[in-house]
């Protein structure tokens, strides 16, 4: 009896401790899923198919692919343009860009000038807004390309200052090769059909004057022929003055709403850019804390510092990429690992990696080197709607959150980066307007196994080109069709 009474007594205690490790560990989960230090890492114009962890044999990134092995890799991450802009609104918003305004009706889809008026509206709602009301401390790091002014040039109503971020270093516009001398411009044979008919009507009209003054079929004052000829001289004069003056007027380095280099240096700006993040995290580690850094890599004009300068087997390219995961290293699971782990925030810190759209694969630069990069075994690249356009790489690491070595097949978007960390952060979605993105954090956590996108749609800027579909109750995941 008294055998049977203490093994009674024995399993009560396992049980009751049991209990208590449970109760213990779900406190746990549950603090550690709340409000949570948000890294986001941005690649600008990234093939899926330039790293190693998504098939690359290569390109050399082993911290980018070490992300992958400690966090889940999303093998159908969908941009939500093939276009940098509106792009990049969508990421901040969760909202397709032709929600927001973001989507051009006309051939450019994107910002390419420090002076234009455009830009993310100030009454869309960022997650940076959010999270900032949620008392994080919120940064971008890099690039922009949302716009800057309105009505003057120090409104500063478009700027990453006016839409949540308290802290700005990087480029409002975009990097490209009219910032870098020698790299050829992306607007001179944009305008070189263009400027050739201007000159060849303004010739035929002034030739075909002259020829009818000369026979005296009527009289033409001599006051025509030189404003035919002023107009010419003028529209020339102006196209120079911008091709001399693009660098000083576009390409600028800014803190803030100052601008402390004119025009930008390339000499170890990634490094400069890593840098800036550390300092950030440093200065903030005893607050929740929103980092984007919106990297320059690999958008044209290429660059890489003389440590990674001709070190690839890709040539610039190569080299761009490998100088990127190089910073990824050096931020996540290098200096600032070790000031996460020293300030015990490791566990409390979600970190998310992708490119804002697939890479160019038509870029040559004015010496013949081809500048585009990889998107697998999918076809087309940036600007199409095509898969190698709108597939991104998809890496998220949380260590004791999410699992690490998963891999998710179901259609997930750079929108969806919106609910989720608005929602880690205990901050309430806009009710007012239409989300398109979903919370990843129960596809994640394994709680459900099918991403809540049954449509995706695909827009040539503001034109619908494409839909993918996802029926619901089935594993089928059709490819994208093409709207004619």
């Amino acid at each position: 009896m008294n055998q049977a009474a203490t093994s009674k007594r024995k399993k009560m205690g396992l049980l009751l401790f049991l209990t208590v490790l449970q109760c213990a560990i779900s406190s746990v989960n549950t603090y550690s899923v709340s409000n949570p230090n948000v890294v986001l890492l941005i690649a600008d114009d990234l093939g899926i198919g330039d790293l190693g962890c998504y098939g690359n044999r290569t390109l050399r990134t082993p911290h980018i692919d070490r992300l992958a092995k400690e966090g889940v890799t999303l093998t159908q991450h969908i941009a939500a343009s093939p276009l940098c802009t509106p792009s990049r609104a969508a990421f901040l918003t969760g909202r397709y860009p032709i929600r927001s305004g973001m989507a051009a009706f006309s051939r450019v889809g994107v910002f390419l000038f420090s002076a234009s008026s455009g830009g993310l509206p100030s009454e869309e709602i960022t997650f940076s807004k959010l999270l900032k009301q949620r008392g994080y401390a919120t940064a971008l790091i890099g690039k922009w390309h949302l716009g800057m002014n309105c009505e003057s040039n120090n409104d500063f109503c478009h700027h990453p200052l006016s839409h949540g971020f308290d802290y700005f270093y990087g480029l409002t516009v975009t990097n490209l090769r009219d910032c870098k001398p020698g790299q050829g411009s992306v607007f001179l044979k944009g305008v070189q059909m263009y400027l050739v008919i201007l000159i060849q009507i303004l010739g035929v009209t002034a030739v075909s004057l002259a020829v009818v003054h000369y026979v005296s079929f009527f009289k033409v004052p001599f006051e025509a022929l030189g404003f035919c000829l002023l107009i010419t001289c003028i529209s020339l004069a102006v196209l120079i003055f911008f091709f001399y003056h693009f660098r000083h007027l576009n390409c600028f380095l800014m803190r803030d709403h100052q601008i402390i280099q004119q025009p930008l240096s390339y000499e170890n700006l990634t490094q400069r850019l890593t840098t800036e993040a550390v300092r950030f995290i440093e200065r903030n580690h005893n607050a929740p804390f929103l980092l984007v850094l919106s990297y320059l890599h690999v958008h044209t004009a290429l660059y890489a510092s003389k440590m990674f300068r001709g070190k690839s087997r890709h040539g610039l390219y190569g080299d761009a990429v490998e100088e990127m995961d190089w910073s990824v290293g050096m931020l996540i699971l290098g200096q600032i690992l070790d000031v996460l782990e020293n300030y015990n925030l490791s566990n409390r810190s979600l970190v998310y990696f992708s490119s804002d759209q697939g890479a160019h694969i038509e870029e040559i630069s004015s010496s013949g080197e081809v500048h585009g990069g990889c998107n697998g075994i999918y076809k087309g690249g940036k600007s199409t709607n095509w898969e190698g356009g709108i597939r991104v790489p998809g890496l998220l690491r949380w260590p004791g959150v999410i699992h690490a070595g998963t891999y998710i097949d179901d259609p997930t978007s750079n929108m969806d980066i919106f609910p989720t960390i608005v929602k880690l952060a205990g901050a309430q979605l806009p009710y007012d307007r239409i989300i398109d993105g979903h919370d990843l954090m129960p596809l994640l956590q394994g709680k459900v196994i099918r991403s809540k996108h049954e449509f995706l749609f695909h827009y040539c800027n503001a034109y619908l080109n494409a839909v993918r579909w996802h029926p619901r109750n089935t594993y089928i995941i059709t490819g994208t069709a093409e709207l004619g």
